[in-house]
């Protein structure tokens, strides 16, 4: 079971850009699937993008054409670059790999 943690979430301005990174403590070369989520007060936990070993990305259209997830197999770490953010980009934002997840990072987006 790797274990995975968040970092890069901050408050930041409407506009503005963030990338959130994922470490693994382990190899990620096998795991086929990877993705990024996110939870806001008092909602449930939404996907935002996920990426596969065979090279595909999917997104959320709600953040298609502002969000980029790619994988570093020689780093063991995931990342989602986001830019032009919204308010309603804040909240909560968890990473999974396989059936593995991080412990969450804090974004918050000020109009």
């Amino acid at each position: 079971q790797v274990q995975l943690v968040e970092s890069g979430g901050g408050l930041v301005q409407a506009g503005g850009s963030l990338r959130l990174s994922c470490a693994a403590s382990g190899s990620i070369f096998s795991i086929y699937s990877m993705g990024w989520y996110r939870q806001a007060p008092g909602k449930q936990r939404e996907w935002v993008a996920s990426v596969y070993s065979d090279g595909t990305n999917n997104y959320a259209d709600s953040v298609k054409g502002r969000f980029t997830i790619s994988r570093d197999n020689a780093k063991n770490t995931l990342y989602l670059q986001m830019n032009s953010l919204k308010p309603e980009d804040t909240a909560l934002y968890y990473c999974r790999m396989g059936a593995s997840w991080g412990q969450g990072t804090q974004v918050t987006v000020s109009s």
